[in-house]
């Protein structure tokens, strides 16, 4: 049986607008993206399908376009269109920074951060630089190192931090193995950066580790 020959409620779009998207499951929202379905599945049989095949949303959502195209039903259109799609979700991210404090919005900042770091396979030492009102003036992967470990030199963060006229700082850095807790080289060097970043009057409101799930966040640890 077709959607459109499913009774109202149980439809995908109607479901959303009466209900909200987050009532709808993982299938049912990326049915509404898909639109259609193929021969012989509906467009929730699909989603489905395919998600079984991906094994999880975030899978399919972080395939490049030789694995999502691979599979039936998919094509470098609907690639195109879902990188539209997290592009636009990356810049309202972003644009909430740009406009509101960063600290009176912590979430909006972790989820930003972890939208940004978390699908790296290696270690990503990143920025967000902010003026006097803590609101996002840029954000910058300033550093890549191996699957366990980057090298962050303070003086060339106290150089870009410079070049933004920034007042204040807030660290970030993935770990690959998807296990969120701090280090001791991760509070060493974050000790060594505030001390740097002291000499030229700009502050460090927080250092945030971005896990497979979880993010850990300095300032709420009292590590600052």
């Amino acid at each position: 049986m077709a959607i459109k020959d499913w009774p109202a409620d149980e439809r995908p779009r109607e479901k959303l607008l009466q209900l909200g998207p987050q009532a709808l499951s993982d299938a049912e929202l990326l049915a509404i993206f898909l639109r259609t379905g193929v021969t012989g599945l509906s467009a929730v049989e699909l989603a489905r399908s395919l998600l079984s095949n991906f094994g999880s949303l975030r899978a399919l959502l972080e395939a490049n376009q030789s694995q999502f195209c691979s599979q039936h039903g998919l094509g470098p259109a609907k690639f195109v269109q879902l990188q539209a799609v997290l592009e636009m979700s990356r810049r309202h991210l972003e644009s909430t920074l740009t406009r509101g404090d960063a600290l009176s919005d912590a979430l909006s900042t972790k989820n930003y951060l972890q939208h940004r770091l978390r699908a790296y396979q290696h270690e990503v030492f990143a920025c967000l630089f902010l003026d006097n009102k803590h609101r996002m003036i840029a954000f910058e992967e300033l550093f890549r190192g191996t699957i366990d470990s980057a090298n962050v030199y303070p003086r060339e963060v106290v150089k870009h931090a410079l070049s933004h006229n920034a007042a204040a700082v807030i660290f970030a850095h993935n770990h690959p193995s998807g296990v969120a807790e701090p280090s001791q080289a991760d509070y060493a060097i974050t000790d060594r950066l505030k001390s740097a970043l002291a000499t030229v009057d700009i502050r460090v409101l927080d250092h945030i580790v971005v896990g497979d799930g979880e993010v850990v966040s300095f300032a709420e640890m009292g590590r600052l």
